[in-house]
């Protein structure tokens, strides 16, 4: 047979990771590393975390930035601190975010502030991360941009009703940003299903496993599931962007 020539796939060799302090931010995180990417392990309130685990990063290089994404004097000052560290980003993984778990059907307990700040963490937050890191993208090499956001954006059915719409609201945007930013930029929404982190308040392993049973991989998501995804886009799908990937063992279906 003869020889199949397979170009060499672009690494990155920077990256910011907004949420790296834990979950799948972390995982993320050291699967750049791992790539030989300097990654900036972006946190909020949890810099002992951050710089944990920026140290336990193969390569050299990183650090741990403090980037409240709710918060635009913080966004505007990791923007100066990566220009002067790096001067460039091959990529950009928004994972920062946070929810109130409030049930769906009570609507009373679903308030204004709650709704809020869902909204303005897991939406608008995000998007105040790309607009600042627009001219740091487009100076670097085949950037790419990808928000982890929820099946629940599809299901509808979420740690809360406000989470649901910021979700949705962010693979919209994830469409959106795509036709703008391109062709410098490509930009990906990675969809996951319950993972196994702490991210949902008072969530065991148990109820995910009991979930997870119904769906056709009967698996629960891990990190690092989600983590293979973001990477993927970042470097396979080179040809690809304004999609939504599902990593949710087939719940969406």
């Amino acid at each position: 047979m003869p020889r199949i020539d397979i170009p060499d796939l672009p690494v990155p060799r920077t990256a910011l990771v907004t949420g790296g302090s834990s979950g799948i931010g972390r995982a993320v995180a050291a699967r750049l590393a791992a790539l030989g990417c300097r990654v900036a392990v972006g946190f909020n309130s949890r810099a002992e975390a951050a710089e944990e685990v920026m140290r336990g990063l193969d390569g050299d290089g990183h650090f741990a930035l403090r980037i409240a994404i709710d918060d635009p004097a913080s966004v505007a000052g990791a923007a100066a601190a990566l220009r002067r560290r790096f001067g460039f980003l091959d990529a950009l993984v928004n994972s920062g975010g946070a929810t109130t778990p409030v049930p769906a059907g009570d609507l009373d307990a679903l308030t204004d502030d709650i709704f809020d700040r869902t909204v303005g963490l897991n939406l608008r937050g995000p998007f105040a991360v790309v607009r600042a890191m627009r001219p740091l993208l487009e100076a670097g090499r085949s950037a790419a941009i990808v928000n982890v956001s929820s099946i629940a954006a599809r299901t509808g059915i979420g740690s809360s009703l406000a989470y649901v719409a910021a979700k949705g609201g962010l693979d919209a945007l994830t469409v959106a940003l795509a036709k703008v930013l391109a062709p410098r930029i490509r930009v990906f929404s990675v969809s996951p299903a319950g993972v196994d982190t702490g991210f949902v308040p008072n969530r065991t392993r148990e109820q995910l496993e009991r979930t997870a049973e119904r769906f056709p991989l009967a698996h629960v998501t891990e990190a690092d599931d989600v983590a293979r995804a973001v990477l993927a886009c970042i470097v396979d799908l080179t040809s690809s962007t304004g999609i939504v990937v599902p990593v949710d063992e087939g719940r969406h279906l």
